[in-house]
């Protein structure tokens, strides 16, 4: 299981507007010792929103949702999330009930429309305007409004995940290698990976006068320990230089 983001609109894919909340999401879930597994951008056609829904809602993760389920035309998250788990809209009635208190007959004809939800959705309350988002499954869709949204997100880990927590690796440490490129390196993290399975593993190259390769090695502290002293000394047989800093510019 891992933890996924959806963020939905043209305006962000063209440029008109800046996504704020893949990095809100990120601090949220960092405070209860979480990090995100996969992040995917889209546009309000309705055919790719469905296909990923689709692919998504197979699976077991846990998953944020913003924005599209609105009552305008370019709002679809509703109707695709619909289609994609094969269940029809219907009018929620709670949703109903939260949208009529708030706006009594002015909810009609257009408001009402943000309570036709798929079958079977659970609603997310909104302390802004009183029109919820929805769940399904371990899915949850939310407003694009950042103000709607992210006191949105806190309720759902709160009251879905209270004992979620602590699940990203609590161990990091990072080598700075020099004199050396990344296809020199290649056998030995593969080397690392299969005698420490239960580790992450990345390569980051800087290219320049003073390039060098950043490795890191995250997990549980003992094989992050164990396999970093594997990769420093296996570092220094094939001839290159490890520093516990990166290199400093000239």
């Amino acid at each position: 299981m891992q933890i996924g983001a959806i963020i939905i609109g043209d305006e962000l894919l063209s440029g008109k507007r800046q996504d704020s909340h893949f990095n809100y999401l990120q601090t949220s879930l960092a405070k209860r010792g979480l990090e995100l597994g996969w992040t995917m951008m889209l546009g309000d056609d309705f055919s790719p929103l469905q296909r990923f829904l689709e692919f998504s809602l197979a699976s077991d993760d846990i998953v944020f949702s913003f924005g599209g389920i609105g009552a305008t035309p370019d709002d679809r998250t509703r109707q695709a999330t619909a289609a994609a788990i094969n269940k029809p809209l219907h009018r929620h009635p709670e949703a109903v009930a939260e949208i009529e208190a708030q706006y009594g007959e002015a909810a009609y004809p257009n408001r009402i429309l943000m309570a036709d939800l798929p079958v079977d959705s659970r609603l997310i309350p909104n302390t802004i305007n009183n029109v919820p988002g929805f769940s399904i499954n371990q899915h949850h869709f939310m407003p694009g409004f950042p103000e709607m949204a992210w006191p949105m997100i806190e309720w759902v880990l709160d009251t879905h995940y209270p004992d979620l927590k602590n699940t990203a690796p609590k161990a990091e440490l990072t080598i700075y290698v020099t004199q050396g490129r990344e296809a020199d390196l290649l056998d030995l993290m593969h080397a690392v990976l299969n005698d420490y399975s239960n580790i992450r593993l990345s390569s980051l190259p800087r290219h320049g006068k003073n390039g060098y390769i950043e490795l890191s090695i995250r997990g549980a502290p003992q094989p992050v320990n164990a396999a970093m002293e594997y990769l420093k000394s296996n570092i220094v047989e094939l001839g290159f230089i490890w520093q516990s800093q990166p290199p400093i510019k000239n």
